[in-house]
Parts: structure tokens; C-alpha cells; sequence
């Protein structure tokens, strides 16, 4: 067994890394969520958000670099067709880690890893904007609106437009 050049391997030799990690990130993209050991999911995430930032462009050559690093189809075609086209909006953080209980007969350290499919506040923020926008320019665009309103009304909305500014 080679001596690892960085860091502590999981299951000995780097070759098991490899495929554990696979096996991991598989797992990740078809259930959203798994529990498995601090260990492993430490090294799991920077792997896994790798991977889905290379699914968020969706070029054949990243679909066949993915499939070189999980070889399992489901699961990359997941990863590309359902799960990619949600994290479009989010710059990173693709995943979440969550501590749990040690686990039952060896003690071990437990984490709950899973993939953070809820919407990012800015792109909720700028949906909102974007229907404040749109039924903006349609009450202004409705001449009816505008023609049964009186002189007061009118002059009390100028004067609440310059308050306001």
C-alpha cells in the first residue's frame, strides 16, 4: 500500500478511496440525502459539489467526466437531468452537512450529508421583484384605472410619491 501524499486515505489504498467515493456520491444524487461517518463525508462534499458543478453546464464532455468518476448511469443521468437544472441559481454550497448521534457499537462519529435543494434567498428575493414588476406595468398599463380616478385622488398620490422620495 502506498503511503497517501495527502492526508488520511479512507479504506486504505487510494484506489478504494476512489470507488467509496463514487459509491458515495451515487448514493447522494439518487436518495438526496445519506448518513455515513464524519470521515467520509468530509471528503465526500468537496467531491460531490465538484460534481455538480460540472453537471450545471451539461456538456456531453462533462457528462462523460462525470461518468468516469461514478460509473453508475442513474445516477449521472439524474444528477443532469432533475437535480442540475434546480442548483442553477446557486453559486455553491451544494450540499449540508449535519452532525448526529455517535453511531451504536463502535462510537463512531455520524453525519447526515444531503444536497440543499431549496431556492437561494437572492433568487427568491428576485422572483419577488420580478412580480412586483409585472403587476406594476400592468396597473399602469390600464387605462381604465387611470380615467375613473378624481382630481383629489390624483393629487394625493403626487403628494405620497414625493414623501416617499
Amino acid at each position: 500500500m502506498p503511503t497517501p501524499k495527502r492526508g488520511a486515505r479512507i479504506g486504505g489504498s487510494a484506489r478504494n478511496q476512489r470507488h467509496i467515493l463514487s459509491n458515495l456520491a451515487a448514493a447522494l444524487f439518487e436518495h438526496d440525502s445519506i448518513k455515513t461517518t464524519d470521515a467520509k463525508a468530509k471528503l465526500l462534499r468537496p467531491y460531490a459539489e465538484k460534481l455538480i458543478t460540472k453537471a450545471r453546464s451539461g456538456t456531453l464532455a462533462d457528462r462523460r467526466e462525470v461518468l468516469a468518476q461514478v460509473p453508475q448511469k442513474e445516477a449521472v443521468a439524474r444528477l443532469f437531468n432533475e437535480l442540475a437544472p434546480k442548483f442553477e441559481k446557486r453559486d455553491g454550497g451544494y450540499t449540508r452537512m449535519v452532525k448526529l448521534e455517535n453511531r451504536t457499537g463502535d462510537n463512531a462519529p455520524m453525519t447526515q450529508i444531503s444536497l440543499v435543494l431549496e431556492e437561494t434567498v437572492s433568487a427568491s428575493a428576485e422572483r419577488t421583484t420580478q412580480a412586483a414588476a409585472a403587476k406594476a406595468d400592468s396597473d399602469s398599463t390600464d387605462p381604465s384605472d387611470e380615467s375613473n380616478m378624481d382630481s383629489e385622488g390624483a393629487a394625493a398620490n403626487t403628494e405620497a410619491d414625493s414623501e416617499e422620495k
